[in-house]
């Protein structure tokens, strides 16, 4: 039986919901850089940070970012509850599954302290 240590009492209906926004989220921003990279294909990097210099793409790019840890968390979550079980694990399945999901929320922070910083750093 999986616990609600790590689920943080969210239904599944919500996870459901969140997953399939974030992924029209992400699949609108990959139209939106193939869309780019079509109508220039010979772009320079000045040209590429002039369309990255503009805050609408920021923004775009901010939330495809958050929208890729937010769909990352979800899956790994569900593969934590869903594979990482007692059946495989025994007794010691709770402490692994937190564990994992410890070690996958503090790469979540890191590539997203790291996302921000490219995106609005100097």
């Amino acid at each position: 039986m999986v616990t609600n240590i790590s689920s943080f009492g969210r239904s599944g209906l919500y996870d459901w919901v969140v997953q399939r926004f974030t992924a029209v989220v992400l699949a609108a921003y990959t139209l939106c850089i193939l869309g780019t990279l079509l109508q220039h294909p010979d772009m320079s990097f000045q040209e590429w940070q002039a369309v990255f210099a503009s805050f609408a793409m920021r923004f775009f790019t901010l939330l495809a970012l958050l929208s890729l840890l937010a769909h990352g968390w979800i899956g790994m979550w569900t593969v934590a509850t869903d594979y990482l079980t007692e059946m495989a694990l025994g007794n010691k399945a709770t402490v692994v599954r937190f564990l994992f999901q410890c070690l996958c929320g503090l790469f979540t922070l890191f590539y997203l302290v790291w996302g921000i910083e490219i995106l609005w750093g100097s």
